[in-house]
């Protein structure tokens, strides 16, 4: 299982038929499918899972805002690498800068903010100081982080 390294969290996905399009190039929703397996796993690496906070009723982590820029397309059966890294936290949300590379190439850029909502009301709020405090700590480790 991958883990957190200081600021970069990385994740391998390998393409498959189903993530192309009739080009034969990654369509360009899966990497959003993409995206959000590596933030899955970032969040279960720290001890986190998604899943578990949901039954809990605790918080659930939903997108609320995402740019994205696609630099070359990655094709079918690539290896591609997702390199995730928290840019910011606020108390209900965090910032990633995602990005996924074939090798040393950059495919396609990111920026996702995720927020913390209430799964009974639907409404953002606070992440849970456990979870908070994790992140927190993470990003001491990267000076560039800000917000």
């Amino acid at each position: 299982m991958p883990t957190p390294i200081s600021q970069e969290f990385i994740w391998s996905a390998r393409v498959y038929f189903e993530d192309t399009d009739a080009g034969g190039v990654v369509y360009h929703a899966s990497y959003l499918k993409f995206f959000e397996r590596a933030r899955t796993e970032f969040l279960r690496s720290l001890g986190w899972s998604q899943n578990a906070l949901l039954e809990m009723k605790t918080c659930a982590f939903v997108v609320s805002d995402l740019s994205i820029q696609f630099k070359r397309p990655a094709k079918l059966d690539d290896e591609l690498e997702i390199r995730s890294t928290l840019k910011s936290l606020r108390r209900a949300s965090f910032v990633f800068d995602q990005r996924a590379y074939k090798g040393e190439t950059l495919m396609t850029a990111a920026e996702v903010r995720v927020v913390c909502i209430d799964p009974l009301k639907g409404v953002p709020t606070a992440i849970p100081s456990p979870i908070f405090e994790t992140i927190e700590k993470l990003l001491l480790v990267n000076p560039n982080a800000t917000e």
